[in-house]
């Protein structure tokens, strides 16, 4: 069952009801899944199998359907096809589809479909859009304090549990920076609003990774099934003989324009790069093919 005295929200990160499952069995308790095409490629029923467009759309709405059929009062993430070339209006398009999968849960604001854009110019348009049309959205592969303070701009006016913003701190981590550090200045900057953007720690690679987010107050955590057995057994990790390069606090002013923003970062490009290869890997004629 749920921790005692614990407020973050916990996540699975998978593509794989199977592992719902396991981890309903093992925690007691989820608020939560995430999802991205990469997890779905990983499905044991996608091994070895070819789909058209819409097939594969159907099957990303059967998994994430049963999915919600385990946790009906949880949020499920779904994410939109979004390659390099990808325009906001086509993003808004799959996010009103995909929107529609999954009923709102009658007990939480926060519950049903949260659509997963990545932090992009585009990315940011369709979820300013989504907003105002009463769509919840969770803005990917986020990567620097000015992304995340985009995201708070560019979805003023939402209401609590409608944005989530997910830092991938395992990634940063990879490259010799402190992922945590970044959760730790974006909650930081946060203080100064109103709390409509839920950070959502993901990328996450370890226990340690858990423990710190939920010191941080982060908001939500998603996580590998193998890392919440883990966390849940109250397993410990040994230090890490590397050092990571501390991130500092930035100043930023959460009310300008979010277009103002430096949007760009490597890994928010590698990473829509490496979602669309998984996604093409299932597929028998790609996204972009006419």
């Amino acid at each position: 069952m749920r921790p005692e005295g614990l407020k973050t929200k916990i996540f699975l990160d998978s593509g794989d009801p199977g592992e719902t499952r396991k981890a309903l069995e093992v925690l007691g308790f989820l608020d939560g899944q995430t999802t991205n095409p990469s997890l779905i490629a990983k499905n044991p029923e996608t091994a070895g199998k070819k789909f058209s467009q819409s097939e594969i759309f159907d099957f990303y709405e059967k998994v994430v359907q049963e999915i919600f059929r385990l946790i009906p009062e949880g949020s499920v993430s779904i994410e939109v096809y979004a390659d390099s070339s990808t325009s906001s209006e086509d993003m808004l398009k799959q996010g009103r589809d995909f929107f529609l999968w999954l009923p709102p849960s009658p007990n939480s604001n926060a519950g049903g479909a949260h659509i997963k854009y990545p932090t992009t110019a585009e990315g940011l348009l369709a979820a300013e859009r989504s907003i105002k049309e009463g769509l919840r959205v969770n803005m990917t592969l986020c990567f620097t304090q000015e992304q995340a303070a985009a995201v708070y701009a560019a979805t003023r006016g939402a209401k609590k549990g409608q944005v989530f913003v997910s830092p991938f701190v395992g990634r940063l981590d990879d490259r010799g920076q402190d992922g945590m550090d970044l959760i730790a200045n974006i909650m930081r900057m946060y203080e100064q609003g109103d709390g409509h953007v839920e950070v959502l720690t993901a990328s996450v690679r370890s226990v340690g990774h858990m423990h710190r987010a939920i010191e941080l107050g982060s908001d939500i955590i998603t996580a590998p099934l193998k890392v919440l057995k883990a966390w849940h057994e109250g397993k410990t990790e040994p230090a890490s003989e590397i050092e990571l390069k501390h991130i500092p606090y930035v100043e930023l002013d959460p009310g300008k324009d979010w277009q103002e923003y430096n949007l760009q970062h490597e890994l928010t490009d590698k990473g829509i790069e490496k979602f669309t290869q998984d996604w093409n890997s299932l597929i028998t004629r790609t996204i972009t093919d006419k």
